[in-house]
């Protein structure tokens, strides 16, 4: 199995007692986060990224003192491939650790051939192979299916999932008391490093194909908010801190943005590219709201994929509203 190029990548940090960020390699550095959380008893890998992606966070463990006898969990917000794409080769290295994953995503870490084909679909055979390289089956019986309110219990660190929907049907996030943190995968937006100013972070929304569900993304966020969080550790990329609120704020008015843009594109064959450009023109917008210094070549950049996959998910969303 190859990897992704590691010499560029950043090493493993320390970003909260007992969480350790790793930078996965997934496209590139700074793209998608997992991380290691170290209880008293055992420890949990949270997000898999790709299959490509494994021996590098294999290599994190060792950074952060824990043995392959020591991982209790793996836990996937999501099964989109680029969360959980991972998760089987994690498995077959850590003998002991069981597969966390939503009830309605469990049956596609088992047989993930349905996931493949829909991905595939989206980028192309080629891109596909590119970006995921081989996503190996997890054994049934090493999968556990993680309810509304149930908890992982690593000695003296409870890690609670809390139901998730909005960004797709099958999305819990990680509630860790103990930092006063969320892992929120993709329920949280997207907050490239690169964009970070002296202000703090800019963030923006993901609406991926193909369970987009704008009101129940807004109802998530303000569940996690509930619980007063302090951090945030997001999938793409990395922890958020400081105003939590006023980054949800941000984030929600993203979302209104992207619906209200959704509905004002035109139909007909045009839609697609039309939207895209409004997502953009929206992205210039935020940048001045959330007064983000990032050279707009840079975040371009970062968020062409992104406002390609938003569009395509906002078109997804807006042919089921049609169809109600």
């Amino acid at each position: 199995m190859e990897g992704p190029l590691m010499t560029s990548l950043p090493a493993p940090r320390e970003i909260a007692p007992g969480i350790t960020l790793v930078d996965t390699g997934y496209q590139r550095p700074g793209v998608a986060a997992a991380y290691v959380v170290r209880g008293s008893r055992s420890a949990a890998i949270v997000e898999t990224a790709t299959s490509l992606c494994a021996p590098r966070i294999l290599d994190a463990l060792a950074t952060a003192g824990v043995g392959p006898d020591d991982v209790s969990h793996v836990v996937v917000t999501h099964v989109h491939l680029d969360h959980a794409g991972g998760a089987g080769w994690l498995a077959r290295a850590l003998p002991r650790a069981k597969v966390v994953v939503h009830p309605r995503g469990a049956r596609h870490l088992v047989d993930p051939a349905k996931l493949v084909a829909g991905t595939a679909e989206v980028y192309g055979a080629e891109a596909f192979r590119r970006l995921y390289g081989e996503v190996v089956p997890v054994p049934a019986e090493r999968v556990v299916e993680a309810p509304d309110g149930f908890t992982i219990d690593l000695g003296d660190r409870p890690l609670r999932a809390l139901d998730a929907p909005g960004h797709a049907r099958h999305h819990f996030v990680l509630h860790d008391p103990a930092s006063r943190g969320f892992f929120t995968g993709d329920s949280f937006g997207l907050s490239y490093r690169v964009t970070d100013s002296a202000g703090g972070a800019f963030i923006f929304p993901t609406t991926t194909p193909v369970q987009l569900d704008p009101p129940a993304l807004h109802a998530t966020v303000d569940r996690m908010l509930a619980e007063r969080p302090e951090r945030m550790y997001l999938t793409h990329f990395g922890m958020v801190a400081g105003d939590v609120p006023a980054l949800a704020a941000a984030l929600h008015r993203c979302i209104d943005g992207h619906v209200r843009r959704a509905r004002a594109a035109p139909a007909g064959p045009g839609r697609h590219a039309a939207l895209v450009a409004a997502l953009e023109e929206e992205l210039w917008e935020e940048r001045e709201r959330q007064r983000s210094a990032a050279p707009r070549d840079v975040m371009r950049d970062f968020f062409r994929e992104d406002l390609e996959l938003n569009a395509q998910g906002l078109e997804v969303w807006l042919d089921s509203q049609a169809r109600a």
